[in-house]
């Protein structure tokens, strides 16, 4: 699937000679958070909804407002992942796109876009998703997916997903008959497993030990 079919243009920029009042009514009418500003087809920039609702004089024209302007944008070579790195950043619903002339092309909707990642066969396809944790400086994709695939698994994708100190955690996802194999895989590698799955073993094991342990000291 291309991403770039998902570029639309159905909302109209606005322009340095429009006025407050219009960009206010264009907001009222549209439940996005900006509004590109466009002059000769080249973006200046994003008007956030937000700053337009603080500007008392509504028969001013945005040319006296281009310090409010926001700028970020993305070109039509864009991944799916940087686009929802570019809405998160800055808390947006529309990106603009821009083409190898840096004209804009129109915008990118936050909804398409987060359809488009949702149908993927990242998010579809039946697997288990697993988080491990490793030191930084010990951790390695190579290692990980060679563990996943000599205990039987396929591997759909993996990110870390969070840092801390010299620690990182690594969200996997995997198609496998038997996750408990290689969750104790990567135990042996000396992973550590964050996320919590149904008949762990190792903890079921780690728990009877504990109880037992608990009974022989209130003896």
């Amino acid at each position: 699937m291309n991403i770039t079919d998902y570029i639309l243009n159905e909302i109209k920029p606005l322009h340095l000679k429009g006025s407050v009042k219009t960009a206010k009514k264009m907001f009222n009418n549209f439940p996005i958070t900006h509004f590109c500003l466009v002059e000769n087809d080249m973006l200046l920039g994003s008007f956030a909804q937000e700053d337009i609702q603080t500007i008392e004089n509504n028969d001013a024209s945005l040319a006296a407002y281009r310090h409010l302007l926001n700028s970020f944008f993305t070109d039509e070579n864009a991944t799916v992942l940087e686009l929802l790195k570019i809405f998160a950043d800055n808390d947006t619903t529309i990106i603009p796109v821009l083409n190898k002339e840096k004209k804009y092309l129109g915008y990118y909707d936050l909804c398409d876009v987060l359809d488009v990642f949702s149908t993927s066969p990242f998010i579809t396809e039946n697997s288990e998703t697993v988080i491990i944790e490793k030191l930084e400086s010990d951790f390695s994709m190579a290692e990980v997916s060679q563990i996943i695939e000599s205990n039987g698994g396929k591997l759909l994708g993996m990110y870390i997903s969070e840092k801390k100190q010299n620690l990182v955690q690594i969200t996997l996802k995997i198609s496998t008959e038997d996750i408990h194999e290689i969750m104790h895989a990567c135990r042996r590698y000396d992973y550590k497993i964050i996320s919590t799955h149904e008949n762990d073993v190792y903890l079921e094991d780690l728990k009877n030990r504990s109880d037992y342990l608990q009974k022989y000291l209130e003896m």
